[in-house]
């Protein structure tokens, strides 16, 4: 299990490979494959290290070949699918990460799904599949090389929302031990979450996308929880639809949550940074980063997932209220409407709602959680939301950027009880995006493996203690 990298990066005869599709050598160069199959910078030498790609490979049904006649689509030519995934696979199996998740899987097609099972399966790899509910045609596929990793549990998770939308969670173990400590030999074990959120065809989808990352943290809490897993690292891999400008970037962040590719890039949470890398045109022709590999060490502080919930929530409530270029002073009183005192009540609150389009419709807040909400800005709990409860809960809220406008070290969430003394943890050592121009935050015209790039994350274990704050 421990890969040792070869310090002259030589590519065994592969370098006819590296320039598929215009990619350089000296972008293949820039993470290599170690003989024992795991993804390595080359800067990295003697370290024990496990690799990780995500990338939305454009199924087929969604690939517009005609700009003036956006019927035609990809599957109607097989030979235009078929050579273009054949050319995925290639990279893929060139790479040889230890686990690959792969977004818009055309689960709909024999013959592709043989195709992938059939060369991943050759190569080593158990695939788990997991179609989008309502026979969408496309879902996820995950990958672990089993060499490397052994498979301790599978789950899939069907939102069964108005997106349609799945995840996939992998409770894994390494095959051989990662490091040693005195009382022997370690195994890590960790847990792998594959999902594709909602796009955000409108600002009022942005409940549904919060409230899909909300069900899959409650999922990883519950299933930890059952099975007294709380020490271990988490891996949130996927086509997140949203930059780091959005809701569910800063929702992350506030359940302890880190950015590998930025990490291993020192990028920050500041606006400075917001757009130096680039991951995704989408089919309004913008650029923006929306695949990340998120990951949380056992260590790492968070607050409660209740909190970071109401309070993204809020936050969602005070952008629609800017949306509809209100004040401060006139959104307090867009939500109070015709009530003759100085406050807001529970129905006026519910009205404001139902007319900035977050409950009413079939993808809104719930009444439940309409309910929530209110008793948490009711500070004091009298029933009525005054002026400096609606300052405190809805206004001073944070309002990302909407996740549709796309164009060091990250501060700490708020701390909380640290927990895992002694666990083992990940260090990111090395992340890559390719096609590389989109690590300048550039879309090469010529590159058409999908309409993402594919990102690569190396990691290395770590012991951790309490005191430590490790990427």
């Amino acid at each position: 299990m421990v890969a040792v990298v070869e310090s002259n990066g030589n590519s065994g005869g592969n370098e006819a490979n590296n320039v598929l599709n215009g990619i350089t050598t000296a972008a293949a160069a820039a993470v290599s494959r170690t003989s024992s199959g795991f993804l390595s910078s080359t800067t990295m030498l003697d370290e024990p290290c496990i690799s990780c790609t995500t990338f939305n490979i454009l199924a087929p049904i969604y690939k517009r070949l005609d700009h003036q006649n956006q019927s035609i689509r990809e599957s109607d030519f097989r030979a235009f699918w078929f050579t273009r995934n054949q050319r995925i696979l290639d990279w893929l199996l060139y790479e040889r990460s230890s686990i690959i998740c792969l977004q818009e899987f055309w689960v709909g097609n024999e013959e592709l799904v043989r195709m992938y099972e059939e060369r991943l399966g050759d190569a080593g790899y158990i695939t788990f599949q997991l179609a989008r509910t309502n026979n969408r045609g496309d879902g996820l596929l995950t990958a672990v090389h089993k060499d490397y990793f052994t498979v301790l549990n599978y789950q899939e998770l069907l939102f069964n929302d108005f997106g349609d939308r799945v995840a996939q969670l992998l409770h894994v173990q390494s095959a051989v031990p990662l490091l040693q400590c005195q009382t022997g030999d370690v195994q890590q074990e960790f847990l792998i979450v594959n999902t594709h959120l909602l796009f955000p065809h409108d600002s009022s989808l942005s409940i549904v996308r919060l409230h899909q990352v909300y069900k899959i943290l409650q999922y990883v809490e519950t299933y930890q929880r059952d099975n007294k897993l709380s020490h271990m690292p988490i891996i949130l891999c996927g086509d997140w639809n949203g930059s780091k400008r959005g809701h569910v970037y800063k929702f992350l962040r506030s359940q302890g949550f880190v950015s590998s590719y930025d990490i291993a890039h020192q990028y920050t949470d500041s606006d400075a940074d917001a757009h130096k890398w680039v991951s995704h045109r989408n089919h309004r022709g913008n650029i923006c980063g929306v695949d990340f590999i998120w990951l949380r060490n056992p260590n790492k502080s968070k607050k409660p997932l209740k909190t970071s919930w109401y309070e993204a929530v809020f936050g969602i409530i005070k952008c629609q209220l800017l949306k509809a270029s209100l004040t401060e002073n006139d959104a307090f009183a867009f939500l109070k409407a015709d009530e003759p005192g100085d406050f807001i009540t529970y129905s006026a609150f519910c009205e404001g709602l139902r007319q900035v389009n977050l409950i009413g419709l079939p993808y809104g807040l719930s009444f439940q959680q309409t309910k929530d909400l209110w008793i948490r800005a009711d500070i004091d709990g009298n029933g009525i939301v005054d002026y400096e409860e609606f300052k405190e809960r809805i206004w001073n809220s944070s309002c990302p950027e909407q996740e549709e406008q796309c164009p060091g070290s990250i501060e700490d969430p708020e701390q909380g009880k640290e927990e895992g003394e002694g666990a083992i943890g990940f260090a990111v050592k090395n992340a890559v995006l390719f096609p590389r121009e989109a690590e300048k935050g550039l879309w090469p015209e010529n590159y058409s493996l999908s309409d993402h790039a594919r990102l690569t994350v190396v990691f290395s274990p770590v012991r951790m203690h309490s005191s430590q704050q490790i990427f």
